[in-house]
């Protein structure tokens, strides 16, 4: 919902952060047609920092699984930096199974996928199974992030970490080293925290949870989005004091 010249403001606030903590930036430059994301991943060459692309599976235009192989073969022979393929069928009405995925795992600059399908199916483990030596999943759904690491996921890009960010990096780097018992304390705090703040439409609840706790200046979302509701950021509390009084919290 923001205009270029926002979009701009944005990435450049957060090159800065990036550049100021040594840390990785990836910019969103998906879109639902092929020629504009080109554009879009053509003009990340002037991006200061830009290491990598998240790309969006293309919405409501519904093309064949085939024509989103083709979408993203076209825009990473093109692009600058690697492409994250960004596959989440619950928001763009398309998804890409195990076949295209390593199919695209096969592909020179695309380098991983955000993987968001609602759980762990089997399309999900054959790919972690087939080509985990070379293309990163990473997760998407905040829910099943711990048991995706477990099972080979490279790490998340994960909204709900905003909020008791060390406790998600730590259950994070528990299941990437395979310590199923240290883990599970913070995974199972996190769980209700992560229901809470996805009761009402993302991003709304986490909006307002930042905001509670002072560290944005408003909970506001722009139409058509609406505001999270009384009952929900106070769900929110009673999970971060939970969370929080947790052993590591």
């Amino acid at each position: 919902m923001l205009d270029d010249g926002e979009r701009s403001a944005v990435v450049d606030a957060v090159a800065d952060v990036c550049a100021a903590n040594d840390a990785v930036l990836v910019v969103g430059a998906g879109t639902n047609d092929t020629r504009t994301t080109i554009a879009r991943h053509d003009a990340l060459a002037d991006v200061r920092g830009a290491r990598a692309s998240l790309a969006v599976v293309p919405y409501y235009t519904r093309p064949s699984e085939s024509g989103i192989v083709r979408h993203f073969q076209a825009v990473a022979e093109r692009s600058p930096v690697p492409l994250i393929v960004y596959n989440i069928p619950y928001r763009t009405g398309r998804g890409l199974g195990a076949s295209a995925l390593l199919e695209l795992a096969a592909t020179d600059n695309i380098a991983g996928v955000k993987q968001a399908v609602g759980g762990i199916d089997a399309d999900t483990l054959t790919v972690l199974a087939e080509s985990a030596d070379r293309f990163a999943m990473l997760g998407g759904d905040d829910a099943f992030l711990y048991p995706l690491v477990l099972m080979g996921a490279a790490g998340a890009i994960a909204a709900s970490s905003h909020l008791c960010t060390r406790q998600f990096a730590r259950m994070i780097e528990c299941g990437r080293h395979g310590d199923l018992t240290e883990g599970r304390q913070p995974a199972e705090a996190l769980l209700p925290l992560v229901l809470a703040l996805f009761a009402e439409p993302s991003p709304a609840v986490i909006k307002a949870a930042l905001h509670d706790q002072g560290r944005i200046p408003t909970p506001d979302v722009r139409m058509p989005m609406s505001a999270a509701t009384p009952s929900a950021v106070e769900r929110v509390r009673e999970a971060l004091a939970t969370a929080d009084a947790a052993p590591g919290g």
